[in-house]
């Protein structure tokens, strides 16, 4: 019988990830029981991702405000430092923002505007139209933002962002100046040991303070590199991909999770017989037309993944071809003709035409936003996601 579905992604639930648990036995028996219970097989190329949260929950893989202050203190001195483009969040920085603050004196705090870096907005752009402001250009103090703008708070989260990152450096003992610019050397005006917490743009960011003469330059990525007193660490991203725990704790990125994916790859061939793609996923990339955020947060989508998931999607536009290679067929002829096409297609369809308006997107950053999208980010409990049919096409039964 032809099938009649295609890609499904399923959240499978699982029991609550604390530091030590096998994860991959919990990974794996989770599947198999959810396939029993719902009356469904496993397939080869189908697709397990396990979120990072529980990844680094399982490893343990934690720090306090305190060894971030005293990173912070060794790697800067802890005297005044300059802290540009964070981004706001209460959940990613905040607590990133008490431990550099409990690290210093003063902090020289520039936001970008009118969002971040990920498309949380202090102002719109009419704002700035209406206020004559470029900011491409222009450099404000706060007392020349409250004059212009007057408090303005997150259309989701109700935060006035502004003020609440001065509270809580304020609330370390540490002193703070608030300026408002989007050209990274214009820091060195105040300050020339910096740390930038800019996520994408981060390595452009360190070149251009450091050929503009600063004496010292950190990026989230460069703190919390290697344990403090014992803590968690990642060598790779420091604090990038972190979240708050608690009030005095975060949890960091997962480290070393190449191996966990082929332990899993392995295990279910060994009790299927079927060889199955695994992935590690955090953040989705994709941007919300209302509160203009694109989501990713994280260093990276996806911090590791088995091999049968390097790549981009090599996909024919169906309607592509229905409205020009085959305009002048309908029903079985048109869908003979289809499969047929897809079925001696290219391996690379780089520049064909009839790809044109398929994602450009690598694979793990097209099924990690989709994995993201099915878990979501509360009380789902859904931590474990399985995506099955997600390499078919037109013509698989």
């Amino acid at each position: 019988m032809e099938r009649l579905v295609g890609t499904v992604s399923r959240g499978i639930r699982g029991p609550i990830i604390r530091e030590g648990d096998d994860l991959v036995k919990i990974t794996v028996d989770s599947v198999l029981a959810a396939a029993e219970s719902e009356g469904f097989s496993l397939r080869d190329r189908d697709v397990i991702a396990i979120t990072e949260s529980v990844v680094a929950r399982a490893q343990g893989n934690y720090a306090t405000v305190d060894d971030i202050a005293e990173d912070v203190r060794k790697k800067l001195g802890g005297e005044t430092v300059g802290v540009i483009f964070p981004i706001l969040s209460r959940n990613r920085f905040a607590i990133n923002l008490r431990g550099i603050a409990r690290g210093c004196k003063k902090i020289v705090l520039m936001l970008s505007y009118p969002s971040d870096e990920v498309g949380n907005a202090l102002l719109t752009y009419d704002q700035l139209d209406d206020a004559g402001v470029n900011p491409y250009s222009d450099v404000l103090t706060l007392e020349k933002y409250r004059e212009l703008f007057g408090e303005n708070k997150h259309e989701f989260t109700g935060v006035d962002y502004v003020q609440y990152y001065s509270d809580i450096i304020k609330g370390e003992g540490c002193e703070v100046e608030i300026i408002f610019a989007n050209r990274a050397k214009t820091i060195l005006d105040y300050v020339d040991k910096i740390i930038t917490c800019d996520i994408h743009t981060r390595v452009r960011t360190k070149r251009i303070l450091r050929n503009s003469g600063a004496r010292v330059v950190c990026g989230l990525d460069d703190l919390l590199t290697a344990p403090v007193n014992g803590s968690g660490c990642n060598e790779k991203y420091g604090l990038l991909g972190s979240n708050k725990s608690t009030e005095e704790k975060i949890k960091l990125f997962p480290r070393d999770c190449d191996g966990l994916v082929v332990s899993i790859q392995d295990e279910i061939l060994k009790k299927t017989g079927k060889h199955v793609e695994v992935m590690v996923y955090g953040d989705g990339a994709f941007k919300d037309p209302q509160g203009k955020i694109w989501e990713l947060a994280d260093p990276v989508v996806s911090p590791a993944y088995t091999d049968g998931l390097i790549g981009t999607p090599n996909e024919l536009k169906l309607k592509y071809l229905a409205d020009n290679d085959f305009a002048n067929l309908s029903g079985d002829a048109l869908k003979e003709a289809i499969s047929e096409k897809i079925k001696s297609k290219d391996g690379n369809l780089k520049g064909n035409m009839a790809s044109q308006g398929t994602t450009p997107r690598q694979l793990t950053d097209l099924i990690g936003s989709l994995c993201d999208l099915t878990s979501g980010s509360g009380d789902k409990g859904t931590p474990i996601i399985l995506i099955q049919g997600y390499f078919d096409n037109y013509t698989n039964e």
